[in-house]
């Protein structure tokens, strides 16, 4: 369900700014347009550092991505605003595939965003270059088979909301299905884990 309270911009990372429709852009600043009401419009800290590390990954028009429980879509939007070329927005709950599909149309992305409801098992798509996944340590232990296997060698997999108790089984479990850690970042009570898969 949609949280009806306004949220201000905000500044994250070198240069991407979160802003509702009606607000002013910064000079010099990249804004992603989340409507007034959107629930995960980057004030949490783990959607912040996701949104910080997609801002670094030097995305290219080629990189298709795979946004496991994507919500409001603020991240894949993100990746398509930083140069990827296409994402696959999954999420079981309707009201979220329609706040993203709102979301995508405000930033102009729409037309490079599938959107499914549902599980991932319902996607048959694989082969992504970019994997996102802002969902509690739990789910991401129950998905890591299916999931791991949709990333092509050398792609990268962003994965947080995973609290500290979580932290050491997700990666452990990660890295056993063959990826490596390339960052780890601890945050109040919850954490984020970059990895990448290792060549076959």
């Amino acid at each position: 369900m949609s949280d009806k309270r306004a949220f201000q911009p905000l500044l994250i990372g070198q240069g991407l700014t979160v802003l509702p429709p009606e607000e002013q852009v910064p000079a010099g600043r990249t804004p992603l347009w989340m409507e007034r009401g959107a629930f995960g419009s980057g004030e949490h800290e783990t959607t912040r550092n996701c949104l910080e590390i997609i801002e670094q990954l030097e995305l290219k028009k080629t990189d298709r991505v795979l946004d496991l429980g994507s919500g409001t879509g603020i991240l894949s939007i993100a990746a398509l605003l930083f140069g990827a070329g296409k994402a696959w927005c999954v999420d079981i709950e309707p009201d979220a595939i329609e706040s993203c599909r709102r979301n995508s149309s405000l930033n102009r992305v729409n037309s490079q965003i599938v959107h499914c409801c549902g599980t991932l098992d319902a996607l048959q798509e694989t082969n992504f270059d970019i994997g996102l996944a802002n969902i509690y340590g739990d789910i991401l232990l129950l998905v890591a088979d299916d999931l791991a296997r949709r990333i092509r060698p050398g792609g990268k997999l962003l994965l947080s909301g995973i609290l500290w108790e979580y932290n050491f089984d997700v990666r452990n479990r990660y890295q056993n299905l063959g990826y490596e850690l390339l960052e780890n970042r601890m945050h109040s009570e919850f954490s984020t884990i970059l990895l990448q898969r290792k060549p076959v």
